[in-house]
């Protein structure tokens, strides 16, 4: 884990703690405590004065206002804005000069001549003119290492050998690749993957309202869903199957199945991959963690949920084919646990009719004279009602299911009375008799 903050002005220790508990939530550890760039300065201005030494860098001693003047001349002349190395044409008597009045300077690596290539893992055999490639700055003026110098001391120190990132990293691959050759350092692997892309094609950004990976943890997206979805971005194993563990992953994982272009990222994609996901989690894993969101959306309690264990699982049980995201059990199921739920205004002016009143009453009496009261009773009783009234059984069912639950859909509607419980279904009929009576009053 290497936290790369020699940037001040967009690095925040703020943004750390997030990233990290993000990792750990996907399952993505590490064995060795962080390591901080920013407490590596002297470490990277000893790399850079090595370059100074050995001719590989030099001083530069233009200051920001010049550079950006220069630049903009350039562009509007239509020339490449790259850095026109006046400091590397200095005389030595300049630069003794500018010593010593103490003027400030940066230190920038020299490109030779000739041409620069690599054999990328992903892409292949990537080349690039070092016209092309500016004499970059190594530290800046006041002694902090930049991005490139400090990576490229910590791949060697660290002992990295394979530097897998995202494409858009090309650029620096090829300045880095300087760097490691004048420090004499032996060149790891690289592989660059493709970019994530939001479905209008730009790179997924928080900027642009992106949700980060907390969010998807808050909106009850598991971890290991996220995990296989985010290794099918760019990657395929080369079959039909979408729905991995990851240990699967690890097993079958090869670079060389990475795809070059950009994938988008699909929500949906996601929701029907964590659906699968939770479909594979036993009911009272799942329960674990519809639990807290319950007493949180103030449904039920604890102590409530503790002392009806079973009740939760069989609900987390009738729910399940119907749940994307574990937040869902609370969304779909919040008239398990409480009865004073609006009814779906829709649904309401469809199916409460006075009619539907009327053999709700019948159906409420008749429900009150079952011994057990069981599916399988329950069904017949109201399939029994349905025939002496010569209409379907649907036209009992829509009602009842409105009167119990609030909602048009769910469940099989006989799991749920039976979950429910007699005594918690009569109540409720009755409201809903009362409801209709007032309404059409």
């Amino acid at each position: 884990m290497r936290i790369e903050d020699t940037d001040t002005a967009r690095s925040d220790a703020d943004l750390i703690k997030p990233i990290m508990e993000a990792l750990q939530w996907l399952g993505i550890d590490w064995d060795e405590p962080p390591l901080y760039q920013s407490q590596r300065l002297e470490l990277y201005k000893k790399y850079a004065d090595t370059l100074l030494e050995t001719g590989h860098a030099y001083r530069c001693f233009c200051t920001p206002e010049e550079l950006e003047k220069r630049r903009a001349v350039a562009m509007a002349e239509k020339r490449n804005p790259l850095y026109d190395r006046m400091c590397l044409n200095r005389s030595q008597t300049e630069i003794d000069n500018l010593l010593k009045g103490k003027a400030p300077f940066a230190i920038r690596l020299k490109i030779p001549e000739g041409e620069t290539s690599y054999q990328d893992g992903i892409l292949g055999l990537i080349a690039k003119q070092n016209s092309e490639i500016e004499d970059l700055v190594l530290c800046r003026a006041d002694g902090r290492a930049t991005y490139n110098l400090a990576v490229v001391v910590d791949d060697h120190e660290m002992g990295i050998t394979d530097v897998i990132r995202g494409n858009d990293h090309i650029s620096n691959t090829f300045k880095q690749i300087h760097i490691y050759e004048s420090l004499g350092f032996s060149i790891p692997r690289f592989a660059h993957l493709p970019l994530i892309l939001r479905p209008d094609k730009k790179k997924v950004s928080k900027r642009l309202g992106d949700k980060d990976v907390a969010a998807y943890n808050q909106e009850g997206i598991l971890p290991e869903a996220m995990f296989n979805f985010l290794c099918l971005l760019g990657w395929s194993p080369k079959d039909d199957r979408e729905v991995f563990t990851r240990q699967e992953l690890i097993e079958i994982f090869r670079l060389d199945f990475v795809n070059k272009s950009n994938p988008v990222f699909n929500e949906e994609k996601l929701l029907a991959i964590n659906f699968e996901h939770l479909r594979r989690l036993p009911d009272h894993k799942i329960a674990e963690m519809v639990a807290p969101l319950l007493v949180e959306a103030g449904f039920t309690t604890k102590y409530w949920l503790e002392t009806r264990w079973d009740y939760l699982i069989k609900v987390v049980g009738l729910l399940k084919e119907r749940a994307h995201r574990v937040t869902d059990f609370v969304a779909l199921g919040g008239y398990f646990f409480y009865s004073d739920f609006n009814y779906d205004a829709e649904g309401a002016a469809k199916r409460f009719t006075p009619q539907a009143s009327e053999r709700l009453k019948v159906l409420l009496e008749r429900f009150a004279a079952i011994d057990v009261f069981t599916k399988d009773k329950i069904e017949g009783t109201l399939a029994g009602l349905a025939s002496e009234e010569g209409i379907k059984s649907a036209e009992l069912i829509h009602p009842l299911r409105l009167a119990v639950s609030g909602l048009t859909g769910g469940p099989g509607l006989y799991d749920i009375l039976e979950t429910i419980g007699r005594e918690q279904v009569m109540t409720r009929m009755q409201r809903a008799i009362d409801y209709i009576q007032n309404m059409r009053a």
